[in-house]
């Protein structure tokens, strides 16, 4: 395992750095939520991180859902046909975790930006990933009807931040002041030349107003370090980071 790919950011609550993908373990005694678990290909290495831990994959309570992309349900249905785990994303994503259709970005599209640094090295990592598998998840469920906290170890409150997909959410974790951004505000990307907070480059977002709207939902959020689906931990303002990513999308 390398030195980095499992991050401590506070008392129970672990980013794994994937191939290109983070996701989040939140552990409270021997029971675990898994924000996110990666491409298909990166099952071994979540299995890994979370014996690592002390855990084995029936630990896993629930497995919580920024978007149904490839790379970040990888082994939710895994997790859920093998062990029952049950698998939750905002009800405007369900439909997309069973692929009744498909927010994602479409090969023509990736190869009219493969003249983009490191668009093909990207491509190919995620083909051989398991970015193209079929990894539906067959019985998504919606997340629970709150306002507030989940009752899940890690107390995530979801924050619906649409744009990237149509049903991304983030999840606040108050008691640490910790935002899991997923893919609505990254730190970095193979196909993106900067560094720190920021958007994912244009094609990836289904929808770029609406991806640049759901800063704001971020904003305000009392929280002083953030975990993104990609790139590193960082430490700081959120507001301040949202500041950053929405003069870059400028």
């Amino acid at each position: 395992m390398r030195e980095t790919t499992l991050v401590r950011v506070a008392d129970g609550v672990h980013l794994v750095h994937g191939s290109n993908t983070n996701w989040v373990v939140l552990s409270e005694g021997g029971a675990v939520t898994l924000v996110d678990c990666g491409y298909p290909g990166d099952r071994e290495l979540l299995l890994r991180t979370l014996s690592e831990l002390g855990h084995a994959p029936e630990a896993v309570t629930a497995v919580l859902v920024t978007h149904a992309h490839n790379d970040h349900i990888g082994s939710a249905e895994y997790l859920n046909r093998v062990h029952g785990t049950p698998v939750y994303l905002h009800e405007a994503e369900v439909g997309h975790a069973r692929r009744e259709f498909l927010d994602q970005v479409g090969v023509g599209r990736v190869l009219m930006n493969a003249w983009r640094p490191g668009v093909l090295p990207w491509a190919v990592h995620a083909l051989r990933s398991g970015g193209t598998a079929d990894a539906r998840v067959t019985t998504p469920e919606p997340l629970p009807a709150t306002s507030g906290a989940l009752d899940l170890p890690g107390r995530p409150v979801p924050v619906h931040t649409p744009g990237h997909t149509s049903g991304h959410c983030a999840f606040m974790l108050p008691d640490h002041g910790v935002l899991i951004s997923g893919d609505a505000l990254v730190t970095g990307h193979p196909t993106s030349g900067v560094k720190g907070p920021q958007l994912l480059p244009v094609m990836f977002d289904k929808d770029r107003g609406r991806a640049v709207e759901s800063l704001g939902a971020l904003e305000d959020l009392a929280c002083d370090t953030l975990l993104p689906g990609h790139g590193p931990v960082h430490h700081g303002s959120v507001a301040h980071a949202v500041c950053r990513a929405r003069e870059l999308a400028c």
